[in-house]
């Protein structure tokens, strides 16, 4: 978190705060209705090679929704955290029945031969800690993902991926404190709303 704006730095405190004090019934109802509100939008139907997270503790869990893309034909793919001091993560395969292994983090990471680049992804869920209805992230503050995800920065548009932030609802912000590096997400899905953030997006076909 070295660099970061003081208000950053509360609001990560406040966030964090908020999403440890659910308790574990209402955590388990928002990813209920969290997954629900993801099969309402349609992206499932949309989008084959889907790249996901292993959630961190207190994060919302994507496990049933994840099991669910993949019950329905999908890729689903996990990040992987590059070993040197890069911070450009790759994602590898997961398919039922597959190993995993704890990162420097002890973050569950699939154990497979292969891994792509997220630019080859067609959606990608990414992680939070908050969020505004214009699509701006607040991350953890480790810069992995700003990392990842640089290149699209460098045209007007791509592809893909297409950018999805998942998070409970009182995880929304007013406004996100915003850096010339952040890039906006396309959707934000919580427990309660769908956000469309980004619907004139140019997307290359």
């Amino acid at each position: 978190m070295s660099g970061d704006v003081p208000d950053k730095v509360s609001l990560r405190r406040q966030l964090r705060r908020a999403r440890a004090a659910l308790t574990p019934t209402r955590r388990r109802q928002a990813v209920a209705a969290f997954t629900r509100n993801v099969l309402r939008s349609g992206l499932l139907l949309r989008y084959r090679r889907i790249g996901f997270y292993a959630s961190m503790p207190n994060e919302l869990d994507l496990w049933p929704l994840i099991r669910t893309a993949q019950a329905r034909g999908r890729q689903c793919f996990l990040p992987v955290v590059p070993k040197g001091c890069g911070k450009r993560m790759r994602f590898r395969e997961w398919r039922p029945g597959g190993r995993f292994q704890a990162n420097r983090y002890g973050i569950a990471e699939v154990v497979a031969r292969k891994a792509y680049a997220a630019r080859t992804m067609d959606l990608l869920f990414v992680p939070l800690l908050g969020f505004d209805v214009a699509g701006n992230r607040l991350g953890m503050g480790g810069g992995y993902y700003d990392a990842t995800l640089a290149f699209l920065r460098m045209r007007r548009a791509w592809r893909k991926p297409v950018l999805i932030g998942a998070a409970y609802e009182c995880q929304r912000l007013p406004a996100v404190p915003v850096e010339s590096w952040d890039y906006p997400l396309d959707w934000v899905l919580t427990d309660s709303a769908i956000y469309r953030c980004r619907p004139n997006r140019r997307v290359m076909s």
